[in-house]
């Protein structure tokens, strides 16, 4: 007899519900262990990643334990965790094969409720790197912050609600676009990934150097002001608040935090239902209509010229949207063209002539059509050309 045929007790449900949690733990330890015995290029990988977190967490625990008691202490730490918690919600969009268990379609065959589920999965995201370095950087931004004995027990209530909304909403965000990431356009979002690290590190330059300005870290006080009420850095801001005395203002921005993990562990359960209840696009493939051959008499397409030129036109348009390298370099090109000239004209260096910055990179796009067809580059300057 399989185990498929074995009959169901009535002390199976309880016992999948109240063990689930360790057996989830004991998989994703597993997974690791078993994700390094692969090859030794993975394992060196994880254990230099591994180092290089561990020196920087340790160096940010002991520069924000070097701030406390600074003025503007309140203010760096808020924003500092608050682009963490940003961070945990846009990284799995970008590298969703970081992790083997932020796709939950791999349980859907498995006899699991939703509740415990959520409960082993919240609990399991908590192992990894890039928990311990949030961990040290949440421990590290207390110690910064509280003051008396009100601010010691606002800290330890801040740093469990705090690790558990960025594993929440990290998980929420890669349950809800889960088949997104797996189908073609999941790639695409890989592919684009490059050009947001690109554009943060501008923005990164940016505000270095504002800071290095005299009085650059009172400059970040408004926008402190608002991340203090934002869910991702509010419990925080709740032990900064609770130190100075005002319980008042910390229990809500505590609140704050609790409500937004209660929506997004609600909403991360509602996804893992539609999710695993509802067919995908390859199971209602087949019972799809067939769709309708695209013509050129409508859109964009019925305002091309007939003959070759409009034949290349619109193939180059429908690259753009469709070729994930046409498309980075068209995002990238306008990208650039809109930063390069805000962030001169904000440091006083504007020209009128940057202006022209994102027509002159689009415009090089256009002489590098063999570096983008590569060498379907003949067949198709051989279908779309004459004998002459």
């Amino acid at each position: 007899m399989s185990v498929l045929d074995a009959p169901v007790t009535a002390a199976a449900p309880a016992a999948s519900t109240t063990g689930l949690t360790p057996i989830f733990v004991r998989l994703k330890l597993t997974l690791l262990r078993n994700g390094l015995r692969q090859s030794t290029g993975r394992r060196t990988a994880f254990i230099v990643s591994l180092v290089l977190t561990l020196l920087l967490a340790a160096g940010q625990v002991l520069g924000l334990v070097l701030l406390r008691g600074n003025a503007q202490a309140g203010t760096v730490v808020v924003l500092l965790t608050a682009v963490v918690a940003l961070g945990w919600a846009v990284l799995p969009l970008f590298f969703p094969s970081g992790d083997d268990t932020l796709d939950p379609t791999r349980l859907v065959m498995l006899p699991l409720r939703p509740e415990p589920l959520v409960r082993a999965l919240l609990v399991s995201s908590m192992i990894g790197i890039g928990p311990l370095f949030t961990l040290c950087l949440v421990v590290g931004s207390v110690l910064a912050l509280a003051h008396g004995l009100a601010g010691i027990v606002f800290a330890v209530l801040a740093v469990p609600l705090t690790m558990l909304l960025c594993v929440a909403l990290s998980r929420a965000v890669a349950t809800a676009n889960v088949r997104l990431l797996n189908s073609r356009k999941g790639r695409d979002l890989a592919v684009l990934s490059g050009l947001v690290i690109a554009v943060g590190i501008q923005f990164v330059n940016f505000g270095a150097q504002r800071l290095g300005e005299a009085g650059g870290l009172s400059s970040l006080e408004p926008a402190g002001n608002v991340a203090r009420w934002l869910p991702g850095a509010s419990a925080i801001a709740s032990v900064d608040a609770a130190s100075d005395g005002s319980y008042g203002v910390a229990v809500a921005q505590l609140l704050i935090t609790a409500a937004a993990l209660a929506a997004l562990v609600w909403l991360w359960q509602r996804g893992l239902v539609k999710l695993m209840t509802t067919p995908d696009g390859s199971t209602l493939a087949a019972a799809a209509p067939d769709r309708k051959e695209s013509g050129r008499t409508g859109g964009l397409s019925g305002l091309l010229p007939e003959g070759r030129t409009g034949t290349v036109v619109q193939r180059s348009l429908r690259y753009v949207a469709r070729d994930p390298k046409t498309k980075a370099a068209w995002v990238t090109s306008l990208a650039l063209g809109a930063i390069v000239p805000l962030i001169n004209a904000v440091q006083g260096t504007g020209s009128v002539y940057l202006a022209c910055f994102a027509a002159g990179m689009l415009g090089m796009l256009m002489y590098n059509q063999f570096g983008q067809d590569t060498s379907a580059f003949w067949m198709v300057a051989l279908t779309i050309s004459s004998t002459r």
